[in-house]
């Protein structure tokens, strides 16, 4: 991950505790990381705005809404932000159901500096990403809506590898007109091969 995705990500620390919050506020600064902390889950969600670059660390354990609950809340509104979790010793199960929430990583306490450096890099790297593969498909997206609906029809039987001719025998219509539609999608869906042709379906079939 290049330093520029670092410094263009905020941080969102959420922990009740406020040396808490100042020492992980001073660390991830130390590392060139824009930081906003928020003493509670309720604090965050007022003031987050989804869709910002970044990711969340948060404390498992807080009065009010847990950092677990916080995740499970933010999946439900159908928001995606990853998130590393700092744990107590016996919090760990929770902190492994956390991880079924969409968290990217946990952190026992107490923790290495370099060990949670290490764990929000790989959270801004994987929410990177996640970004450029939705930027991606939204276009793919946009380029299957331009086709019509015999295109489409071909598209599925030309990324299914059947040939011009047994497609041309499937629609009644002769293996040249086949391969003028086939032409047309290639040219509309913008790929350069059969090959990133199928990438692109199976990547929006994927994403469905």
């Amino acid at each position: 991950m290049s330093d520029s995705s670092l410094a263009k990500s905020t941080v969102f620390v959420v922990d009740d505790d406020q040396a808490m919050r100042n020492s992980l506020k001073w660390l991830i600064e130390s590392v060139g990381v824009a930081v906003e902390s928020f003493s509670s889950a309720d604090e965050f969600l007022a003031q987050y705005q989804p869709g910002r670059t970044g990711c969340l660390v948060l404390d498992v354990r807080m009065p009010g809404m847990s950092g677990l609950e916080l995740l499970e809340h933010l999946a439900q509104k159908n928001v995606h932000i990853p998130a590393v979790i700092i744990t107590g010793h016996g919090d760990v199960p929770m902190a492994v159901r956390a991880m079924k929430s969409g968290a990217i990583d946990f952190i026992e306490k107490p923790f290495n500096d370099e060990a949670l450096l290490d764990a929000i890099r790989r959270a801004i790297a994987f929410e990177e990403q996640q970004r450029s593969f939705h930027s991606e498909n939204v276009q793919i997206q946009e380029r299957l809506a331009h086709l019509t609906p015999r295109e489409h029809e071909v598209m599925t039987m030309v990324t299914e590898g059947k040939s011009n001719k047994e497609i041309a025998n499937a629609l009644g219509v002769s293996a040249k007109t086949i391969e003028a539609h086939r032409a047309r999608v290639m040219e509309k869906m913008q790929a350069g091969s059969l090959a990133e042709l199928v990438r692109m379906v199976l990547a929006v079939v994927d994403q469905g």
